[in-house]
């Protein structure tokens, strides 16, 4: 990759502080796009962006400007085009702007007759074959600005993740949800299992954490009155980079007064295969390859029951727990000695099972256990109603009926500190204030939560988290 300098020809001094663009390019083609060959409008334009590409005629010039919604071919004549030997000694990925006539050469590709033209910045770093696709991926992840302009594709799947987050909000607010933010610093880890990062706060000396999840904020909103939230936002976790994992992530979360885990799953099979339809144009996508069908309804199973299934053999919360271990010993997973059997269960389905379901799946029916903050079960002992959605093999989603007994959320809460005194990593702490709003009240609700960047992934057909971050977390340069 050559980070040559170009100076061109002209000082950044010159440059002017802004550019009259009368019209995008995409907006030119969809008006004069019915034009035959070799015609004229008389229409005058001004377009602004890169220049992609540049080739010289002896006194024509044509070349590529390509902007945000697309490209249109610029056409300088030493004859009409100011400064022609200027133009057409352009360097590759100058931005510029150029007024003309509308028209179309004589083999009807539609243009702008340059008029006058005007540098809006250099590119100071050469771009030289880039253009032609950039494949490294640390090239693309880290110099993300120069892989939207050399891979088109990349550019696609950032429209594409604007407007699904944008058709979310729309789905969510037209069934009288209400769109709000909660803090992202947080005095107790809380809502989620996992470890979170630590700052301080200096004006209070003070350690704060990074959100890992907005759950808790979200349900005294909740028991403030507001009967249907969402919120879409960063969530922190200190844990590894992996195909699906980047240490901050976008979340959908949203919670819903006087519903359980039915309405959640009947929602987001909902929300999800009307994605699909919006966005991909059917529910039926493929996904890596593979047919992906997204019509619900989708199937509705236990964790036991899968993973009976999968196994070929009877386990259940409820049986020996030494069987329970036999079980996780015959499949090779390491059992920790603070898990109980609902920890042993989620570790067999995780390792086992989770990977090998592709259409979508709602997997129902926690163990207690794993679930400090979901409501228990109204007829299995040891259970909770929790459910999560699993599509191609990984979690999408994860919702419960939330647990809205103060005491049993302490005595939770307490667990939650047993456990980490015990040596598990991935704790909750004990909330007082959350606390003290469940003993003002409330209601029976159901709560969700979904990953933006995996349904990304899902609708956009893409394997790797970092293809729909814009900016993913990577080691500085130096470190390398």
């Amino acid at each position: 990759m050559s980070d040559s300098t170009n100076d061109g020809p002209s000082k950044t001094s010159d440059v002017p502080y802004s550019f009259a663009r009368t019209s995008g390019t995409a907006q030119l083609r969809k008006e004069y796009g019915h034009l035959g060959q070799g015609e004229s409008t008389g229409v005058i334009h001004s377009v602004a962006g890169r220049i992609m590409l540049l080739r010289t005629q002896g006194k024509i010039a044509f070349a590529e400007l390509r902007d945000s919604s697309g490209h249109i071919q610029l056409l300088a004549s030493s004859d009409t085009a100011e400064r022609f030997e200027d133009f057409s000694s352009l360097s590759l990925g100058t931005w510029i702007g150029a007024t003309g006539e509308v028209i179309t050469t004589r083999r009807g590709e539609l243009s702008i007759k340059v008029e006058s033209w005007v540098i809006l910045a250099n590119a100071q770093r050469g771009f030289g074959d880039k253009w032609h696709g950039v494949t490294d991926p640390d090239t693309r992840y880290r110099q993300r600005y120069v892989d939207l302009w050399a891979n088109p594709e990349t550019r696609t799947v950032f429209i594409q993740r604007s407007r699904i987050v944008s058709e979310i909000r729309h789905y969510f607010e037209t069934r009288g949800f209400m769109e709000v933010e909660t803090p992202l610093l947080h005095t107790v880890v809380g809502g989620a299992l996992a470890k979170p990062f630590i700052t301080h706060h200096n004006a209070l000396d003070m350690d704060l954490y990074l959100r890992i999840a907005p759950e808790l904020y979200l349900k005294r909103l909740v028991v403030g009155g507001f009967e249907r939230v969402f919120e879409i936002g960063r969530v922190f976790r200190n844990e590894g980079i992996s195909p699906r994992h980047n240490p901050e992530f976008t979340m959908l979360e949203a919670y819903q007064a006087y519903a359980d885990y039915n309405d959640m799953m009947d929602l987001i099979e909902d929300l999800v295969s009307h994605l699909a339809q919006v966005v991909c144009g059917s529910m039926k996508i493929t996904y890596q390859g593979i047919e992906l069908d997204l019509t619900p309804p989708w199937k509705r199973v236990t964790m036991e029951e899968i993973v009976s299934e999968q196994l070929g053999r009877e386990v259940r919360l409820s049986m020996d727990f030494g069987e329970l271990l036999q079980i996780a010993s015959d499949n090779e997973i390491s059992v920790a000695p603070a898990w109980g059997p609902g920890k042993v269960l989620l570790e067999i389905y995780e390792k086992t099972t989770e990977h090998t379901i592709w259409d979508p799946v709602f997997v129902c029916d926690y163990p207690l256990e794993v679930s400090p903050l979901s409501r228990d079960h109204r007829s299995k002992a040891d259970t909770v109603e929790r459910f999560e959605v699993i599509i191609a093999g990984r979690e999408l989603a994860n919702a419960f009926s939330e647990l809205i007994d103060p005491a049993e959320q302490r005595k939770r809460f307490l667990h939650q500190v047993a456990q980490a005194s015990a040596g598990e990593e991935e704790t909750m702490d004990m909330d007082d204030d959350y606390i003290r709003a469940l003993e003002y009240g409330l209601p029976a609700t159901g709560g969700l939560g979904i990953g933006i960047d995996r349904l990304v992934m899902l609708l956009t057909d893409q394997s790797q988290i970092r293809e729909v971050v814009a900016f993913p977390t990577m080691r500085p340069e130096q470190d390398r």
